[in-house]
């Protein structure tokens, strides 16, 4: 157990909207709370560790805490500033920690020094990796007041705003001696609270796999839950086997070693724009520790290909693909693991710490998050995407204040039979981005056609896909979106929430760059609507821009199949376009794809665009059908109707 107090012995580091404010902070200065400058919202883990430090692991992450915070177009926060200015405290405004579910950002503050956060809300990964590292957090301003006093803050002020075993887990100092206290049975047990009720599919899918049992679960219920699948890439695995032999040494043995899964997908391009031999030395280690671990236990990676230059798939495709079915329950290290949801299966991102626990253990704890439900209804309109309508969600001002902020989404409503699994698969990925802990859609006859597609046997295919909500389940929540109403989107370079109408853009944008891939845009969907823009130019006599280099790549080996059955890879060379084998590296500064200058502008159909997180350059965002249609047009446009004149019917992309 830790100390039951917290007595400040550094400083507190105040991160306001001001940048000089935060540069005399460096400098020396201490502010007093409260403060005038209003404090700095919606910090994104690439802010706090851009993706380039996922190179690192360990100890060396301290000199990079907080370096991807930019203001003005300039760096706030000099490597090594944090941990040189002997800071134990930060405070920022709402909404902390959005993105990628990575652990880099809070280890890295961790490692700088930072032992308690304050913040006006947290996103729910982020916040639960600080638990789990042992950062205290808190949303209550007035235990900053009493530090600022030189008072001892009792631990159960930070107890208020955690269910029962994150309190247990705060208690113990972090997940690993909470997990041993656990393994030596000396935690108490937990019962289900209340009997039978109406559930969600996403409440089914938790109660069928509670330790212990459970006839049904409620929102708020506390306890672990078996995992179906437990997945990692090589970014995570060597931060999660770290932390493991730290904690438990070298004799280390797995929980049923045949339902976890390795990847190695991000990092397969990164020769070709790494140009620091340190950190390529760094991303060879990272390889080479993911091969190791899975050699020392026996587990299975999914790699390069053995016939050429590429990743088997993007695990997220590949599962999708391959793995995943209606009703599992599935742990994944990537914050886009709700892929799956798009097969009505439950897929939680979580951190390395997290991750690590459930290679031991096979069982993940939760609280279960309220469902929200966003119905669809209506018909989607020529040219218009599941992209589009997840743009158009995500610049809600409701959701960007965080509504769905640790909540669960199922997508229902008339609108997703017009969907195909790929395109179901883009609005459940992007859960993360809206705040969300997952999302999901529940299983029906397209659903049932992919898994006999699969291989899957029929009665097996019905059984699965007969799982859904209970007609008087209780939501949190309801959204009602009409989607004949929606037009193409864009969203602005900064954040995935910067979404306005393209005919709204205040002026055309000219563009260097088109790219199309990532775990959103890389499936056979995609690679269908994007045919489909460039087979309607080249009847036109029209090909990719000579200024733009458009670059297609592929989400797996079964997507280039695709493809290649479809005469699509035949097209996009002849439109002037670059085809990649499997990779997801573009969207984390590690493949073809990035911007190279600060003047390069990029139209992607990828799922952020935080800064600095695709290259230098400014990114758009949009769907497959808006980027193919602005590499053809050297500046970003909508697929118009005309342009698809002539086209047979067979030719055309139906949702």
């Amino acid at each position: 157990m830790r100390s039951g107090s917290f007595r400040r012995t550094g400083r507190i580091l105040y991160l306001t909207e001001d940048p000089l404010l935060i540069a005399r902070q460096l400098a020396g200065e201490n502010l007093g709370w409260p403060l005038a400058a209003p404090l700095r919202d919606d910090i994104s883990n690439d802010e706090i560790t851009p993706v380039w430090t996922m190179y690192h692991y360990d100890q060396r992450l301290a000199r990079h805490a907080l370096v991807g915070l930019v203001a003005d177009g300039g760096p706030v926060v000099a490597p090594g500033a944090l941990a040189a200015g002997g800071f134990e405290v930060s405070v920022s405004g709402r909404r902390r920690g959005r993105g990628s579910s990575r652990e880099h950002a809070p280890y890295a503050e961790l490692c700088a020094g930072i032992r308690l956060i304050f913040a006006r809300s947290f996103e729910h990964i982020y916040r639960k990796n600080c638990t789990n590292l042992g950062i205290l957090t808190s949303t209550n301003f007035a235990l900053l007041e009493a530090l600022e006093r030189g008072e001892s803050l009792p631990l159960e002020e930070f107890l208020d705003e955690a269910d029962v075993l994150d309190a247990q887990v705060i208690r113990h100092g972090g997940i690993f001696p909470f997990s041993a206290a656990r393994a030596a049975g000396r935690l108490p047990s937990l019962a289900v609270r209340g009997g039978p009720r109406a559930m969600t599919l996403a409440e089914k899918i938790f109660a069928r796999h509670w330790q212990g049992g459970a006839q049904a679960v409620s929102p708020g219920e506390v306890g672990f839950v078996r995992a179906d699948l437990r997945v990692s890439h090589e970014y995570i695995t060597p931060m999660a086997a770290s932390f493991l032999r730290l904690s438990l040494g070298p004799e280390v043995v797995l929980h049923d070693p045949d339902s976890i899964l390795l990847f190695r997908d991000h990092l397969t391009f990164v020769d070709e724009v790494l140009e620091q031999p340190c950190l390529l030395a760094a991303a060879q280690e990272l390889e080479a520790e993911q091969k190791s671990f899975a050699a020392t236990h026996g587990l299975r990676l999914i790699g390069e290909q053995s016939d050429r230059r590429g990743s088997i798939a993007i695990s997220h495709n590949y599962l999708l693909e391959q793995c995943a079915l209606p009703g599992q329950l599935v742990v994944s290290a990537d914050s886009h693991a709700p892929h799956m949801g798009a097969l009505g299966c439950l897929a939680l991102g979580v951190g390395a710490t997290a991750l690590a626990c459930s290679w031991l253990t096979g069982d993940l704890r939760v609280e279960v998050p309220a469902t929200v439900n966003i119905e669809l209804r209506g018909r989607f309109g020529f040219g218009v995407a599941a992209k589009d309508l997840m743009l158009h969600l995500l610049r809600l001002p409701d959701v960007r204040a965080g509504c769905l902020s640790g909540k669960l989404v199922e997508y229902t409503g008339e609108a997703l039979a017009q969907l195909e699994i790929g395109e179901r698969a883009t609005l459940t990925n992007m859960a993360t981005e809206l705040g969300a802990l997952s999302s999901l859609i529940a299983p029906d006859a397209r659903t049932q056609a992919w898994l006999l597609q699969r291989g899957v046997a029929r009665d097996e295919a019905e059984a699965l896909c007969a799982q859904r909500s209970d007609p008087d389940a209780v939501y949190a929540r309801t959204f009602v979106v009409d989607v004949a109403a929606l037009r193409p989107m864009v969203a602005l370079p900064g954040d995935p929430g910067n979404g306005v109408e393209l005919a709204a853009l205040p002026e055309e944008v000219a563009i260097q760059r088109a790219f199309i891939g990532s775990c959103t845009a890389s499936k056979a969907s995609d690679m269908d609507m994007v045919a489909e823009v460039l087979h309607a130019c080249l009847q036109q006599g029209r090909r990719v821009d000579e200024r733009v280099e458009l670059i297609i790549q592929l989400g797996s080996v079964a997507v280039r199949e695709h493809c290649a059955r479809r005469g699509h890879l035949a097209l996009f060379a002849r439109c002037g376009a670059r085809v990649l084998e499997p990779a997801c590296g573009a969207c984390c500064k590690a493949g073809p794809g990035v911007s190279l200058a600060p003047d390069e502008v990029t139209v992607s159909a990828g799922n952020r665009n935080y800064p600095g997180r695709s290259g230098p350059g400014p990114v758009y965002l949009a769907s497959p059908y808006t980027v193919a249609a602005s590499a053809i047009a050297g500046r970003i446009v909508p697929y118009m109707q005309e342009s698809a004149a002539g086209l047979s019917r067979e030719t055309r992309h139906a949702h």
